[in-house]
Formats: C-alpha cells, sequence, structure tokens
C-alpha cells in the first residue's frame, strides 16, 4: 500500500528532473525529434512546418527550431520548448515528456550525460 508519505515522495523525486537541461538537449536535436515526430512537415527558413501536431503535411502548425517555441495555428496549442511540444505530440504530460527525453538523450535527473 502506498501511503501519503510515499505518495509525496515520489512527486518531490519526479519533479526534480532538470527540465531545462533537458530542453538544451532536446533544442540542439530538435530537427530531427521534429522529422520524427511530425513526419508530414518540412524545414521553411528556421522553421519546422506541418498541418498540425498529428504531422500531417500542412502550413498550420510552426515549430522555431533555434528557439523551440512553437503553436499549432490550427487549434490554438502553443508552447515555448521542446518538451512541451513532446507532451503535445505524444499527449501525454510534460513531467512524462521530459523523462522520455531525457532518456532519449542519456541524461540523469540533475541533466547530466550519464554515458
Amino acid at each position: 500500500m502506498i501511503t501519503s508519505d510515499t505518495a509525496r515522495h515520489t512527486r518531490r523525486r519526479r519533479a526534480s528532473l532538470d527540465f531545462a537541461a533537458v530542453n538544451r538537449a532536446a533544442l540542439l536535436h530538435l530537427e530531427s525529434l521534429c522529422q520524427r515526430w511530425l513526419p508530414g512537415g518540412k524545414r521553411i527558413g528556421t522553421e519546422w512546418t506541418c498541418g498540425s501536431l498529428r504531422g500531417e503535411d500542412g502550413a498550420s502548425c510552426k515549430v522555431n527550431l533555434r528557439t523551440g517555441k512553437w503553436c499549432d495555428f490550427g487549434t490554438g496549442d502553443k508552447g515555448g520548448d521542446p518538451v512541451s511540444l513532446a507532451a503535445a505530440v505524444h499527449r501525454i504530460g510534460q513531467a512524462d515528456a521530459a523523462r522520455n527525453l531525457a532518456s532519449m538523450f542519456g541524461l540523469d535527473r540533475e541533466g547530466r550525460r550519464h554515458d
């Protein structure tokens, strides 16, 4: 049985992930992430452009590849970094998205590589 103390400890432990470090790592690879997550899109200047967060062809969704800011103009969904983009594309919470990206880039909770 999970006690309230255990639940609080688990929440604190999960919250200790360094989101800024994860975003910095993901930003370095944002174009390749967009190619994977939004496959119907294409690079136009400094933006990845596609139809929506489902990744089809079109121009209603844009991701700034330098800053990580993104917006799906068709739905009004928007965010300011790769973690929020991953969360929106995969329809998961930002903490889960950050943990997935950290794992992908070999980062520990403090944002250090653990090769």
